[in-house]
């Protein structure tokens, strides 16, 4: 059996996956504690010996992502808000990126240390359509030259100075990579190019200068933030699936939202959106999760209307209890059904957010009336038994007073065990690979059995 080696290094938990390259799907799994302490390599090189198992070599392929560190932090610098910076911050969103500031207009001194402060990894540098506006794109440029900055910059404004920029930063000693104009015409979102180039940063710059492993090879093993190859996954599923799908993944920190929809002509038309349409997206809330932030569900909950007296002033008391002991796991029912219906309050809020284009900056919101799959992820609702998971998705399928339109004719599943990292990892090099691990989260209908195999493999760990 030829076979390969997922791993997702999270902040707190590695997760690592064995893989049938010929498209049987998972044949066995493990998890260990993140070393992030110390080297994380120690962590990767203990989870991925648990699920190898003494079965396979362990010289087969190794494919990994990393969160650990904070994952790729990311600020945008553009020539307006609702513009060049909102497509700038939708393009570092797809790249997996976690979106910690956003400038628009000229960099003054205040701007400029406001932009030091949020300590970003990377900065992406748009302004203007090919063509159009070039001043504040030069100024920017300029400005960060002068600042002497040392933070790696993804160039990827107008093209008509382009080349002009990159050799005011690079002469300055500011690492400087060039992508396409991610706004190259108006109500046109070209966010391909940046986040290849985003992808290549990160693992270039990142990864290696945050020193989470003394040695080399864990830098030349990483092949993109976990974000980034789980939003790939989902593109692969959507692909599989034939139709509109969303992801809900309720984190310990943050809930995020993926969406993939199938582009709608109408959009070009009048009233689209001058920062262009993102059809494959995703929202971070980082005010929403099961330990780090769960008072913050609780108080968005409320705000939204979704929890009365006095089930929220008890809900206040055990949201403060998960925080303050992130590591706090349930022992019995009644803390498992807490955990589940503040699971279900982050991902009904996740959503209605991501629908109404929070986040997004999508003013008319994301239309998911056409969704036909909506999976559930994180920790929460993996570990969960089956009628508790599909309950916390029945409760954001079931959202009627959230001022979006729900989905007509959607199917809720769970991502078990942990495949959409995998897959976005494996589907450039082993297409047949990725969708074995994605077949079964279509049910029944995923397209059957590949040729050769069994159906029968184990997962260990």
């Amino acid at each position: 059996m030829r076979v390969a080696v997922c791993a997702d290094v999270g902040s707190t938990f590695t997760k690592v996956s064995v893989v049938d390259l010929d498209g049987c799907g998972l044949v066995a799994s493990a998890s260990a504690r993140t070393s992030v302490d110390t080297d994380v390599w120690h962590g990767l090189e203990a989870a991925v010996g648990a699920a190898l198992a003494g079965r396979w070599s362990p010289e087969v392929p190794w494919l990994v992502c990393s969160s650990a560190g904070g994952g790729l932090r990311l600020a945008v610098v553009g020539y307006e808000p609702l513009v060049t910076a909102q497509a700038g911050r939708r393009v570092g969103l797809s790249a997996g990126a976690d979106v910690v500031h956003v400038a628009a207009g000229r960099l003054g001194r205040a701007e400029l240390t406001a932009l030091r402060a949020a300590r970003p990894d990377v900065v992406l540098l748009v302004g203007g359509t090919d063509g159009g506006d070039a001043e504040t794109l030069t100024h920017n440029a300029n400005r960060l030259a002068r600042a002497r900055f040392r933070v790696p910059v993804v160039l990827a404004g107008n093209v008509a100075v382009r080349d002009e920029l990159q050799a005011v930063l690079a002469r300055a000693g500011v690492p400087v990579t060039v992508a396409d104009n991610v706004l190259p015409r108006i109500g046109v979102l070209a966010p391909a190019s940046a986040r290849e180039t985003i992808r290549q940063v990160f693992l270039r710059h990142v990864i290696g200068g945050k020193r989470l492993s003394r040695g080399r090879r864990f830098a030349r093993l990483v092949r993109a933030a976990t974000p980034d190859a789980v939003l790939t996954g989902v593109e692969a599923l959507a692909e599989l699936a034939g139709g509109d799908l969303v992801v809900v993944d309720v984190g310990g920190a943050t809930t995020d939202v993926y969406s993939v929809l199938t582009p709608d002509e109408r959009a070009s038309g009048p009233g689209r959106e001058v920062a262009g349409s993102l059809w494959r997206a995703r929202t971070v809330e980082g005010d929403l999760g099961m330990r780090w932030s769960a008072p913050q569900v609780v108080r968005a909950a409320v705000e939204e209307r979704l929890l009365g007296e006095p089930e929220g002033a008890e809900l206040v008391g055990e949201a403060a209890r998960r925080a303050a002991d992130p590591g706090f796991l349930p022992v019995d029912a009644a803390g498992r059904a807490v955990d589940a219906r503040i699971a279900a309050l982050a991902a009904t809020v996740a959503l209605r957010r991501h629908a109404r284009g929070v986040g997004t900056g999508e003013r008319s919101g994301r239309d998911l009336r056409d969704v036909r799959l909506v999976v559930g992820s994180g920790g929460v609702l993996r570990h969960a038994p089956q009628e508790v998971a599909e309950g916390v998705l029945g409760a954001v399928l079931t959202d009627h007073a959230g001022g979006w339109a729900l989905p007509r004719a959607a199917r809720p599943v769970v991502d078990v065990d942990y495949v959409l990292a995998a897959a976005g990892l494996l589907v450039g090099e082993y297409p047949v690979a990725a969708r074995g691990l994605l077949r079964p989260l279509l049910g029944p209908s995923g397209g059957g059995d590949t040729p050769g195999c069994g159906g029968d493999s184990a997962v260990a760990g």
